[in-house]
């Protein structure tokens, strides 16, 4: 988690091209609208037909590719990749895509998920003589497609796939072709665009619309999509299973205006809004969203309750990910930085503030103090998603329960630490009652703790020591009581 930054970590972004003279730079266009997706490293893998041309580095897009890089990208077919580390640190190691040659030549393998079986599948791999060089789950996936005997890459990667467990959504260059790869469950999005003669895999669709794409559809769940400049093939690798699509990417994860799951985020997220309105009405003034992630749900919540709808934090877009602090150290630092709100508009008023989620609750706190500052007379905090109670394992950075606030506190006690009027979350019956509009199934293990794929030992062993540490809550008293 970034640490001015109370929320669930972005999980990453995968786009690719293929059959386009100018592959890398709409790569990297692409990647720049994934750019919410992952922040800690970006990567490039092109393709003439005989090598591959790669770069990667730690940082944003804009940072870590300029003209030279680009021009030095040769090829008609390219994937790309924007990363928030799950599985394996933050190192230029772990950043993809990761690519290698294989017996039938150079492919490159760029992921968005979390594989649960991951470290038992390296260390059998590790043992039949596999030699890594990284610790990103993502390599596993290109051992295991190589130590594969088959005489395809489209078979070498559906018995690959067969051995894996967990959430994937992959793109895999292979010379001028480019395979598509959904899990059976289909946790991640996962869509197909076409751009004239070009055909395109990404995250979201927010990354078609920058270079003026057609939507197509979504990788199905259990599918490999062979594209090529012969048009699509597709192969089942994998029965179908009851469907497990992540539900926080309409909360929280995915652009308002991106389609995901075959349906649009904005209207999803003002759904979950006015349901929150319907479950927990108050007597206010005004409703406020704690940009920029919640105006979509705080618009719905507007519209439900009849309160008016104001702009009254200010966020900060120009904050990178590290910036030098004054030596004289200013209370709240981090969130100052970043928000700020209106006093002349908040003075005396009784505030709705909504806000997608809480975590560990410390940065919500700090905005509820400069609220008071800013002269709010009430402050209501409600909550676009249920409480965070569980870890996740299938990609979300959330890793075990002491960083959560909600997971051994009562809603009474997380109200008082936030020192707000009154506070209510979301429902789980509410959240998925405004997703009804999806047809599926979601995963909310997270809020619910039903985990549609069994983990790995690691797992396992993550929620017994969790369970074993004293909450949040109390660690943030002991703290304070210093």
């Amino acid at each position: 988690m970034n640490r001015y930054d109370d929320k669930p970590a972005h999980e990453c972004g995968v786009f690719g091209i293929i059959n386009h003279p100018e592959a890398a730079r709409l790569t990297y266009l692409g990647l720049y609208a994934l750019q919410h997706r992952g922040q800690e490293s970006a990567g490039i893998v092109s393709s003439d037909g005989d090598r591959h041309y790669r770069h990667k580095g730690m940082g944003l897009v804009a940072d870590v590719f300029h003209e030279a890089e680009l021009n030095r990208l040769a090829g008609s077919a390219a994937v790309g990749h924007v990363r928030y580390s799950t599985t394996g640190s933050s190192s230029l190691s772990n950043a993809q895509p990761i690519a290698g040659d294989l017996t039938m030549g150079p492919v490159a393998v760029a992921h968005n998920g979390n594989l649960v079986n991951a470290l038992e599948l390296r260390e059998d791999l590790l043992r039949q003589g596999s030699v890594f060089s990284s610790t990103s789950d993502t390599e596993v996936l290109l051992h295991l497609i190589a130590s594969t005997f088959a005489d395809t890459l489209e078979d070498a990667l559906g018995a690959a796939m067969r051995r894996v467990s967990g959430a994937y959504s992959m793109a895999v260059l292979y010379r001028e072709r480019l395979f598509g790869i959904r899990d059976p469950r289909g946790f991640r999005p996962f869509c197909i665009g076409r751009f004239r003669d070009s055909w395109i895999l990404s995250s979201e669709t927010c990354a078609l619309d920058i270079i003026d794409a057609e939507y197509v559809r979504d990788v199905e769940p259990g599918e490999i999509v062979e594209l090529s400049s012969a048009g699509i093939k597709s192969y089942r690798f994998a029965e179908r299973q009851p469907l497990a699509q992540c539900i926080f990417e309409y909360i929280y994860f995915a652009k308002p205006d991106s389609l995901i799951y075959g349906h649009p985020v904005y209207a999803v997220r003002k759904r979950i809004g006015e349901q929150l309105a319907l479950e927990s009405p108050v007597d206010a003034d005004m409703v406020i969203p704690i940009p920029d992630s919640s105006n979509v749900a705080a618009l719905g919540y507007s519209k439900a309750s009849g309160l008016p709808y104001e702009i009254g934090i200010i966020r900060n877009h120009y904050v990178g990910r590290t910036f030098i602090e004054p030596q004289q150290t200013i209370r709240d630092f981090g969130a100052k930085i970043k928000h700020n709100p209106l006093p002349g508009l908040l003075e005396g008023k009784r505030l709705v503030v909504v806000d997608d989620s809480i975590v560990r609750g410390t940065t919500t706190r700090k905005i509820v103090k400069m609220l008071r500052r800013a002269g709010a007379r009430e402050i209501h905090l409600r909550i676009s998603s249920p409480m965070v109670m569980n870890p996740c394992f299938y990609g979300i950075d959330i890793p075990t329960r002491t960083e959560l606030i909600a997971a051994n506190s009562t809603l009474e006690e997380i109200r008082r630490h936030l020192r707000v009027d009154t506070l209510h979350f979301l429902s789980i019956e509410g959240l998925r009652k405004a997703a009804g509009g999806v047809p599926g199934g979601f995963c909310d293990a997270c809020f619910s703790g039903v985990y549609p794929v069994k983990f790995a030992k690691v797992g396992k062993d993550l929620l017994e020591e969790s369970a074993r540490q004293p909450s949040l809550l109390e660690s943030l008293s002991r703290m304070e009581a210093r």
